[in-house]
């Protein structure tokens, strides 16, 4: 699933192509549970508006409107949202893959996943939404109208202090890792995240969040922000369907020091790395640097 910093290089790279423009024709697929507004709703509200920003609150985009209308873009598990002009296998099914000569395996032309497409005016790519499992989601938010989904978010994961883990975590019988799962905690952390920030600050991910110290709790968020910025500055993790905007893979997944390395060797002391379930995710640690 895309968490801060996928949806971080989403919102850098795919901004060009969107802010400053005019969007001439929305193309959708069928209603779905992709769209919390309807698609015709969507054309009739879009077509001929003026894109003037996008931003990103924890894991999700809102692409500010003239007139001061937004709307909001979610990737969910594997959204994808990029231009026309990009290549990359990750965006061809396993079929389509095996069915093109090698030398083609990497263009892409709009599918039944393509759910939601944007013809700009002027010279300039298009910019597609294209989600597998339907599990991201667009809504149209009208000038002014709050939102039940961006307003229980707490402090974005890139500015979270140790002193607001610390005080969240008092009395919590949950596992730290539940804890920085929890949106209205620091909204942006997934499962990756969460892993790599509790390896730098030392902690186990099933220890009760309870017990976990206002000094760990600092080493934890230190660790959180450093992964963040970092994932960020390689592109983000490119391990299952994500892709950034132009077609590359990040590069954040060469880097990892526990997620998805059960068995294998912990870089800073070697003890093999292992895997349990906490809070219904898969948790990475390593029980000689984690206590």
């Amino acid at each position: 699933m895309p968490e801060l910093p996928e949806v971080e290089t989403t919102r850098r790279r795919i901004a060009p192509f969107l802010v400053g423009r005019r969007i001439r024709r929305v193309i959708t697929t069928p209603p779905s549970y992709f769209f919390i507004t309807a698609p015709d709703e969507l054309r009739k509200r879009l077509e001929g508006r003026s894109v003037e920003a996008l931003d990103r609150v924890g894991k999700y985009l809102v692409m500010g409107l003239d007139r001061g209308d937004r709307v909001l873009l979610h990737l969910g598990m594997t959204g994808q949202l990029f231009s026309s002009e990009a290549t990359s296998v990750r965006l061809l099914s396993a079929t389509a893959r095996a069915s093109l000569d090698p030398d083609e395996q990497r263009s892409f032309e709009p599918d039944a996943h393509t759910h939601l497409r944007f013809e700009m005016e002027g010279e300039g790519p298009e910019v597609y939404f294209r989600d597998v499992r339907k599990f991201g989601k667009v809504q149209w938010l009208p000038a002014g109208e709050a939102n039940e989904r961006l307003d229980r978010l707490g402090t974005d994961a890139l500015e979270v202090t140790g002193e607001e883990l610390f005080r969240a975590n008092r009395g919590r019988r949950v596992a730290i890792k539940a804890m920085l799962l929890d949106q209205t905690v620091a909204a942006g952390v997934g499962n990756i995240y969460a892993d790599e920030a509790l390896f730098l600050g030392g902690v186990r991910p099933g220890r009760a969040a309870k017990r976990v110290t206002r000094t760990e709790c600092d080493a934890i968020v230190a660790g959180l922000h450093k992964v963040l910025r970092r994932s960020i500055e390689t592109g983000g993790s490119s391990i299952s369907d994500y892709v950034a905007p132009d077609g590359s893979d990040g590069g954040y997944q060469d880097e990892r020091r526990v997620y998805g390395r059960k068995n294998e060797p912990c870089h800073t002391c070697g003890e093999a790395i292992k895997r349990r379930l906490i809070a219904q995710r898969s948790s990475h640690y390593c029980p000689h640097c984690q206590r």
